[in-house]
């Protein structure tokens, strides 16, 4: 993989996590967080539609490697609704 195909990638992955953390409305951090939230969103969510059975309905390929898209935003949104879930809103001290 070339480094532009690992920018794009990377990217990708960013904006995935961000639809994600955007579903559910809550994680701090920033792209770079989005980023982590993506590719672990990727796995989750690529898992859990092996388990029901279900088709990669939307991915793209990138220098020979394929990314979830759809599977990416369904397991961010689910990575981070139980992350916000365990930890809980913090409330800002002014």
């Amino acid at each position: 993989m070339t480094i532009v195909g690992l920018l794009v990638l990377l990217l990708i992955a960013g904006i995935c996590g961000a639809a994600g953390k955007a579903i559910v409305g809550w994680f701090p951090g920033g792209f770079l967080a989005s980023i982590g939230v993506g590719f672990v969103g990727a796995l989750v969510g690529t898992w859990v539609a092996g388990l029901v059975g279900l088709p990669e309905i939307f991915a793209i390929r990138i220098g020979g490697t394929t990314f979830p898209i759809i599977w990416s935003i369904f397991g961010s949104a689910l990575f981070v609704g139980l992350i916000s879930l365990i930890a809980g809103r913090r409330r800002a001290v002014a």
